[in-house]
């Protein structure tokens, strides 16, 4: 089993805790991330308090090396790459994890 958060896990998770039903549920989280794509691809940065921020950065473009075929340049060309810098609850919620298990 995965150790991973899926989109169903939350659906089920505020199934259990809401008298909502799964289908509207799974509308309202569709269209939540929706919206978070469509604000980033439209290049804004989109803020949830408590949570974090997921801000737009461009890299430039670079000349890369192909380990198989170091001789040979590989030009990587510019392109948008998405950060996320987590909020203050978040940090303090991540310093609080065992690291040693």
């Amino acid at each position: 089993m995965s150790n991973n958060l899926t989109k169903r896990d939350i659906v089920t998770k505020v199934y259990n805790k809401t008298n909502f039903s799964q289908k509207e549920i799974r509308e309202t989280v569709q269209l939540t991330l929706d919206c978070i794509q469509e604000a980033l691809t439209n290049g804004r940065n989109v803020e949830l308090r408590n949570f974090g921020v997921f801000e737009l950065q461009v890299r430039k473009a670079r000349i890369g090396r192909n380990p198989n075929k170091p001789e040979k340049d590989v030009i990587i060309p510019k392109r948008a790459v998405i950060k996320f810098k987590a909020g203050k609850e978040m940090r303090a919620g991540l310093n609080e994890i065992n690291l040693e298990d």
